[in-house]
């Protein structure tokens, strides 16, 4: 298969594979791939929020520091191959198209023999394993896709560090309907003697991952957000303090990235101490030097336009945060575009009464929300939350685009968040018309 051929068949797999968490279909398509994963290290991370975050971070240091890194997320935002990196660069179309069919081979022999196929998450963390192995890394970044002890990733037992980063009610059809079942989900990435990162946040989820680490005799570090101090913050980024270390910078912008910085410097301080060579002045560099794109990223300046993935009601929280320290008394326009199975309802609640104008989109994705059941709910929703502005629904992103950015002149604000799927084609309509 050529590029386009690998990711339509991807594509078709998305639609027709349903999500089922389970490492045994994961097990045998890895066993028939020879098992890449086995002669990889990894720094494995599991969370609702800041996971990508906090792994940017973690894997910028190590870059820095004279490290082949390979990191894998998702989902992607600007372009299919950015879900696969080692040291920054996307893995290209080629290889990508190489390594699908191979693991595309594997999984129609495994139907052909009554097994179950992978889905399109198992195919593709495989693909990252035999790239990561044929690029001889020694450090991968590995980022769960949605739960921890079910989760494809977790088939992985050469875990250097685990991280569990803030976790909040998500995904509660697979993980549980409480913050303690869904705790314990995310916390099975935990591995046995091997050390534990956790995000500092609530008690219920800290006596949780404090339960699993004595059980899995996991030393546990707990990272402490709240006793950073920050010195300097702004859209071009902050510049903080964090126990020993002095006037830490960060080009990311957002509140909330100063809680993931904070966990990501806890895995950096364990990883000198399990001995690999990250001098300070490299975890300076290499903090200073990470790029994080779709997260309140600023596109724009005139007006400002920023793209952010807030999709769930802790990531919507955060988002509002971040625009009331940065955007006090500034005209709002958004452009928002949410997947049919998060909390869309509370995401509204909490950042509709910041804005004068919502345009409300359909992402292109099959769990998609429609822009018109969106503009319903904010409508329907206005008196009790206090939204006093106008809403109304676009046939496409780039018409929300070309309004809002008319709607907001030169002074306004222009936020688009939501779902990360729609991200891209935003960018690329925002592109098209400041060009036209």
């Amino acid at each position: 298969m050529n590029f386009t051929e690998a990711t339509d068949y991807i594509h078709e797999i998305t639609q027709t594979k349903k999500i089922s968490l389970g490492l045994s279909t994961m097990k045998e398509l890895l066993c028939r791939l020879g098992n890449p994963q086995d002669s990889l290290s990894f720094i494995h991370i599991a969370g609702t929020n800041g996971k990508g975050s906090t792994l940017a971070f973690i894997a910028s240091v190590c870059a820095a520091a004279g490290y082949r890194v390979g990191r894998y997320n998702s989902p992607s935002v600007f372009s299919y191959c950015e879900k696969i990196q080692v040291n920054g660069i996307p893995i290209s179309e080629e290889d990508a198209a190489r390594l699908i069919t191979r693991v595309r081979k594997s999984g129609e022999e495994m139907e052909g023999e009554g097994l179950s196929h992978p889905t399109a998450f198992e195919m593709e963390t495989a693909v990252s394993f035999l790239y990561f192995k044929e690029k001889g890394c020694d450090l991968v970044a590995l980022e769960t896709g949605m739960g921890g002890e079910g989760d494809a990733t977790n088939v992985v037992t050469t875990t250097v560090c685990s991280v569990i980063a803030s976790i909040s009610m998500d995904h509660m059809q697979f993980l549980g309907n409480t913050l303690e079942e869904i705790a314990r989900v995310k916390g099975g990435i935990i591995k046995e003697g091997r050390p534990t990162v956790l995000c500092g946040q609530g008690e219920t989820v800290t006596e949780v991952i404090k339960e699993i680490c004595m059980e899995k005799h996991s030393p546990l570090c707990v990272s402490c957000p709240g006793e950073a101090k920050v010195l300097e913050t702004g859209m071009e980024g902050t510049v903080f303090h964090y126990g020993r270390f002095r006037e830490i910078k960060i080009p990311l912008a957002g509140k909330y990235q100063i809680i993931n910085a904070c966990t990501a410097l806890e895995v950096v301080e364990i990883l000198r101490d399990l001995g690999y060579d990250i001098e300070e002045n490299v975890v300076y560099e290499g903090m200073a030097s990470v790029k994080w794109p779709g997260r309140f990223e600023k596109l724009l300046d005139k007006p400002v336009f920023v793209i952010d993935g807030a999709h769930n009601p802790e990531a919507a929280k955060r988002l509002r945060d971040s625009l009331e320290l940065y955007f006090t008394n500034k005209r709002m326009i958004y452009i928002m575009g949410i997947l049919a199975d998060k909390d869309y309802r509370k995401i509204v609640e909490l950042t509709a009464p910041l804005a004068q104008w919502i345009y409300t989109v359909t992402p292109e994705n099959p769990r998609a929300l429609s822009g018109e059941k969106l503009s319903a709910c904010i409508d329907g929703q206005a008196g009790r939350i206090g939204f006093k502005g106008t809403v109304e629904a676009k046939e496409s992103v780039s018409e929300a685009v070309r309004e809002a950015l008319v709607r907001a002149g030169e002074d306004g604000v222009i936020v688009a968040f939501g779902s990360l799927s729609y991200l891209g084609g935003l960018s690329k309509a925002l592109k098209e018309s400041i060009h036209d």
